[in-house]
């Protein structure tokens, strides 16, 4: 493990502003081999921005015509990496700095978990009380172990992460949180107006909840194994 390749796949949709900070951010890093661009189907400034990093050896761009959805842009990427190690960071982060690419591949440098994800954290009451962290774009996994479900989030938009992290649960895959201190992940407030931020996370959460319920089964998977280590502790207590 500790001679693998590191990918970091960045989707990008109107992230002209915040894109060239985290780019910056990770071809500056020794640790990471490749980057893939995914732009979908932008229709701001990205792909002019995208342009300037042409030249950078790491760097692969891939364009998309018209918007795909994340969960298409991020299956595109996992297919087109090299990397044994992926990195999923998004393209709407303030401060990137290289530490947080350790913190999101040394648990699984060190086998102790199969997928990491990092929590952009900014205060002691967001780490403390973020509902949404396993939600989190910032993750790292085994590219053997995600490639085998990409055609089922293949089209999953931004319910993606979900699904990704039902899969892993119903497959007692070892999951870790970790924070990163400092890192801001932009808000849709502050990027768009209130209305269009409020009717973009309704889009979101709609998504998420279709492809919850399409994926039912593996919620019930995960009672069923959750029950079963639950059945196996209290026979091991009755043995003694």
């Amino acid at each position: 493990m500790n001679n693998s390749n590191i990918t970091v796949i960045v989707c990008a949709h109107n992230e002209e502003v915040t894109l060239p900070g985290t780019l910056k951010g990770l071809i500056n890093s020794h640790y990471i081999d490749e980057i893939i661009v995914i732009n979908d189907g932008s229709t701001d400034n990205t792909g002019k921005v995208l342009e300037n990093f042409l030249h950078e050896p790491k760097v692969k761009v891939i364009e998309f015509p018209y918007n795909r959805g994340k969960g298409y842009a991020m299956s595109v990427g996992i297919v087109e990496a090299h990397g044994d190690i992926l990195v999923f960071v998004d393209a709407d982060l303030v401060n990137f700095k290289e530490r947080y690419i350790v913190q999101l591949i040394q648990p699984l440098l060190k086998e102790e978990a199969d997928m990491v994800i990092g929590q952009p954290t900014e205060s002691i009451f967001n780490k403390l009380f973020n509902p949404l962290k396993p939600l989190s774009g910032e993750r790292a996994v085994l590219r053997k172990d995600i490639i085998h479900i990409v055609d089922k989030i293949m089209n999953t938009g931004y319910g993606v992460e979900t699904i990704i992290n039902l899969y892993y649960r119903a497959n007692n895959k070892k999951i870790k949180i970790v924070h990163l201190w400092g890192l801001k992940h932009l808000i849709k407030f502050d990027k768009y107006s209130t209305n269009r931020a409020a009717y973009s996370y309704f889009h979101e959460a709609l998504q998420i909840s279709r492809h919850v319920i399409k994926n039912y089964f593996l919620i019930l998977i995960i009672i069923r194994n959750m029950i079963g280590r639950i059945l196996w502790r209290i026979q091991g207590l009755l043995w003694y």
